[in-house]
């Protein structure tokens, strides 16, 4: 399998999503906060709104992968197996005795239904049997295994780069069980036999939604709630060792919900054009950093220019999110910024951000509407729901918006 990135706006070709399920069911008024939901979504809705993103995806020849059936394949193999089950395993909530309960339901079910119950989570009555102080302590309804209701925002648990990916290192403990599911994808699956790993989930935080692929070469790392300086500057360092990148730009952004990921501000919708959250266009610095033993870094200075520069064009052009400033304010909230690239010029976009989806056609970028009154409650749109596998490297795709 051809599997490639070097862009966010090369033609797609294959993404991996995850259709929501069981897990957004498990959310209350009691944990939303917790599982970092800010509302709770109603499943059937959320399903359906899914189900327009990766058909609108289709009917514009993308290969569309879940999560849930790679990883059920993925389980066939002991190890995969073994490892998966043992990192929920390692939870040092359980106890001992509880936790061997729980080792002997997990080794019971079959592939599919072990993928299943590792994304939407196994409550204290599900498990059926039990014994200990932990077990007994614990309401029918409390999580023996939480579930991973986040693991719809399949942008942050991996990144491909070149013909490599990174499994990255999610910096929120309610997140961080869904790297073990997508290292064991890209580790066992047949598809991925043979793909070199970029990064693990052991080390530095760095997640998947404060990497832009700017250009061939050239990528940008936002830093700030999720990933951290040193996320950044390992990630920097392996590229320019793989010779995946000559230029990193490092962008910092505020550590605030509204802001969490670089792609909450800013996504890039053409070869040469950038859709930015104008209350941080003028604010938005970036430190580069070039290969080097100690990694030279040059700046900050403004990151429409620093990005203009690595990515060798005259300039990087600005389309606003929004209209005014309160617009824009509650545009980007509904992730009016976080637009997915289907090729350069055409995107997909959350049909509410009116003004925002306006100004970027005025601008002759093509725009795929889609609900996402449901989907947005995690506070994730379509760029978020998607992580690229395949895309035609952008040389060979220029000038081929649509």
């Amino acid at each position: 399998m051809n599997h490639y990135v070097d862009s966010e706006v090369g033609r797609l070709g294959t993404v991996l999503l995850h259709r929501p399920g069981a897990e957004l069911a498990r959310l209350t008024p009691r944990n939303n906060d917790s599982l970092l939901f800010d509302g709770i979504p109603w499943v059937g809705r959320a399903q359906e709104e899914h189900d327009m993103f990766a058909d609108a995806l289709r009917a514009h020849g993308v290969e569309v992968l879940y999560v849930g059936e790679l990883l059920a394949e993925a389980l066939i193999d002991t190890e995969a197996r073994d490892e998966v089950t043992g990192t929920v395993l390692a939870d040092v909530r359980l106890g001992d005795s509880l936790r061997r309960h729980v080792a002997a339901h997990l080794a019971a079910l079959d592939p599919a239904a072990l993928a299943t119950t590792l994304i939407a989570g196994l409550s204290r009555a599900e498990l059926r049997t039990g014994t200990g102080l932990v077990h007994a302590l614990m309401d029918r309804s409390d999580f023996v295994i939480d579930p991973l209701p986040n693991l719809l925002f399949t942008r942050d648990s991996s990144v491909w780069i070149g013909d490599q990916v990174a499994v990255t290192s999610l910096a929120m403990h309610a997140r961080r069980r869904e790297t073990t599911l997508t290292h064991a994808i890209y580790r066992y699956h047949p598809r991925f036999a043979g793909t070199e790993l970029l990064y693990e989930p052991t080390i530095e935080h760095l997640e998947g939604g404060d990497v832009l692929l700017l250009a061939p070469g050239v990528l940008a790392v936002g830093v700030g709630e999720r990933t951290r300086p040193a996320g950044a500057e390992r990630l920097a360092r392996r590229c320019f060792e793989r010779g995946l990148a000559h230029t990193v730009l490092v962008v910092p952004i505020a550590q605030e919900r509204a802001t969490m990921h670089l792609d909450t501000v800013c996504t890039m919708v053409d070869t040469d054009a950038v859709l930015m959250y104008p209350n941080v266009a003028g604010s938005l610095q970036a430190w580069t950093v070039t290969a080097g033993e100690e990694l030279p870094v040059s700046g900050p200075e403004p990151f429409v220019v620093a990005a203009a520069k690595a990515m060798r064009i005259d300039t990087l052009r600005l389309i606003d999110t929004g209209l005014d400033p309160v617009t824009a304010e509650r545009e980007q909230w509904d992730d009016g910024n976080n637009t997915l690239a289907i090729a350069p010029r055409l995107c997909v976009a959350y049909e509410r951000n009116v003004e925002t989806n306006a100004q970027l056609e005025r601008q002759g970028i093509q725009v795929i509407r889609i609900p996402g009154s449901e989907l947005g409650s995690g506070r994730g749109g379509p760029r978020c729901m998607s992580a690229p596998i395949a895309r035609r490297p952008l040389s060979a795709a220029a000038g081929g918006g649509r």
